[in-house]
């Protein structure tokens, strides 16, 4: 991808699935990476497997002066941040009906709040320099309904609006658009879904499988490049065809 060289990246949710993918595509374009994580054995785990990494910092979205300081280690580290892949987020497969006001406002702090706190905190320091580039992992939950998610399908709805949001009143100088996946196969869907209900699933998507987390990459490598410096305000959607046909609630 073109641009991408030596930029400055950070990316949160880093130490696992699509962010560790993500953190090593962009090492592969030759940009500069920090991760930021709340999980202090998956930073060292990636840090063993991309010893590239400027710095894996450990923190937890949720906290605003957490965010701050892991925001500015960032730049003290890398001298800047010039791409942010804002990417942190948990999921739990309830009922409507069996979801605790416990889980809500811990779904509904990490994929929302903290990603708001996230955004700002980048926004500031990118609009303070005149340019940057904020992309945002939202999901096809956000689009269309799902069941067992209603938590998280509410965050990812949030997620896309603040995007469009962002990019209204960050334009010209910040760009911000969203990914959304369909299924992935990273640690997080695998600890939900037994192998019967993978299968199932395959069935209605139109390329009969789960992505890759380095394909949802790819998509994040070329939104920050200079080959979409036109992108701005859209949410891009990378399911195998799922949502083209309605299949997903079905």
């Amino acid at each position: 991808m073109r641009g991408l060289k030596d930029k400055r990246v950070l990316i949160t949710g880093g130490a696992s699935g699509i962010g560790a993918a993500t953190a090593a595509r962009f090492l592969e374009e030759g940009a500069r990476v920090c991760i930021l994580d709340r999980d202090p054995k998956a930073c060292e785990a990636v840090r063993q497997e991309l010893p590239a990494i400027s710095e894996a910092i450990i923190a937890d979205v949720t906290d605003l002066m957490q965010v701050e300081a892991a925001f500015a280690n960032a730049v003290r580290v890398m001298d800047g941040v010039d791409v942010l892949i804002n990417n942190a987020g948990i999921s739990i497969r309830h009922k409507f009906l069996d979801i605790t006001p416990e889980e809500w406002d811990r779904v509904i702090a990490v994929n929302l709040t903290g990603v708001f706190y996230v955004a700002q905190t980048a926004a500031r320091h990118m609009t303070q320099r005149g340019s940057g580039v904020i992309l945002q992992t939202a999901s096809t939950n956000g689009i269309m309904g799902y069941p067992y998610y209603a938590d998280y399908n509410a965050t990812k709805a949030g997620v896309i609006e603040l995007t469009r949001s962002m990019a209204l009143e960050l334009a010209p100088n910040v760009r911000v658009c969203a990914v959304a996946p369909g299924y992935v196969l990273t640690p997080m869907q695998r600890s939900e879904y037994s192998e019967a209900m993978l299968d199932e699933v395959n069935r209605k998507i139109p390329l009969r499988r789960h992505a890759q987390p380095e394909e949802i990459a790819a998509l994040f490598a070329f939104l920050a490049s200079d080959d979409a410096a036109y992108a701005t305000g859209h949410v891009y959607t990378m399911d195998g065809g799922e949502t083209s046909g309605g299949l997903a609630s079905r």
